[in-house]
């Protein structure tokens, strides 16, 4: 008897977020599910080992239609709580890692900042394909994480792809696909293919005062330049075409460069 495919389910906004209820709606057709999530929000932790994480595993009760779902609340940060879905949680290795549905865009260069897409990444450091899906919406939506935040769209994207990655191998240097989804879509909404935007999305705020000895939160602001976008970017599907981005990410973060030319060329200036 073929086994189900075993689907590893994560996200950064915490075990508790909606949009990780909506990603295990969508995906449960597909396989076999296991949730293992932080505990508590930790957006913006990138793929940090936090040592002073406590790790501590809670079962938490998550119902789907009637029926129970192994989930578990980490206390940890999104890419602890994959490491420990996969080496202590899991009944055999993942077939595919999902993470999701992100409350908020993860776009250009700010995406090493993103937990959820991270997580991602861990998984996928681990062999296993990976997804990351987030939707666009509002700062004040993204905090207050609301059940009343449409994201059916970006549900149905999500059990799409995963669906795609399970039925089809990834070329060699495709180990993640992040997957945007603007706001207003739908099942209808256009997607195509995108490379990651050589602009940052988000950047930190100079802070007009503050006291040095009091306890600070820098805030963020949007900054990427419509002007000069590239056409076949992420930014640029998601706001200015308004299309889903899917954007494939490989773990490799060496240049594209000859290798041999720019050794020599350092070694003459070195000379």
């Amino acid at each position: 008897m073929t086994k189900r495919p075993l689907i590893l389910l994560t996200n950064d906004d915490g075990i508790h977020s909606p949009g990780l209820r909506r990603l295990a709606e969508a995906l449960a057709p597909l396989g076999d599910l296991l949730v293992a999530a932080p505990w508590e929000q930790q957006s913006s932790t990138g793929r940090s080992m936090r040592q002073d994480s406590t790790r501590i595993i809670h079962p938490y009760a998550l119902s789907l239609n009637g029926h129970h779902l192994k989930a578990y609340g980490i206390e940890g940060t999104p890419a602890q709580s994959v490491q420990h879905g996969i080496l202590e949680l899991a009944p055999r290795k993942p077939d595919l890692v999902v993470s999701g549905i992100n409350y908020g865009e993860n776009m250009g260069m700010t995406i090493t900042i993103s937990g959820t897409v991270m997580a991602a990444y861990e998984g996928a450091a681990w062999g296993i394909p990976a997804l990351a899906v987030s939707a666009q919406m509002e700062i004040e939506e993204m905090i207050a994480l609301s059940d009343d935040t449409d994201i059916g769209a970006a549900a149905f994207f999500a059990q799409k792809f995963a669906s795609l990655v399970l039925t089809h191998s990834f070329p060699e240097d495709v180990k993640i696909l992040k997957v945007d989804v603007p706001v207003g879509a739908t099942s209808e909404t256009p997607w195509r293919m995108t490379s990651l935007s050589r602009q940052s999305y988000y950047v930190v705020k100079k802070p007009e005062s503050r006291d040095f000895s009091k306890p600070f939160q820098l805030e963020w602001e949007m900054a990427y330049d419509p002007d000069i976008l590239e056409p076949d970017s992420d930014i640029y599907a998601l706001r200015i075409a308004r299309e889903v981005s899917v954007t494939p990410l490989s773990l490799d973060f060496s240049a594209r460069v000859d290798l041999p030319e720019l050794e020599k060329q350092l070694k003459t200036a070195d000379a």
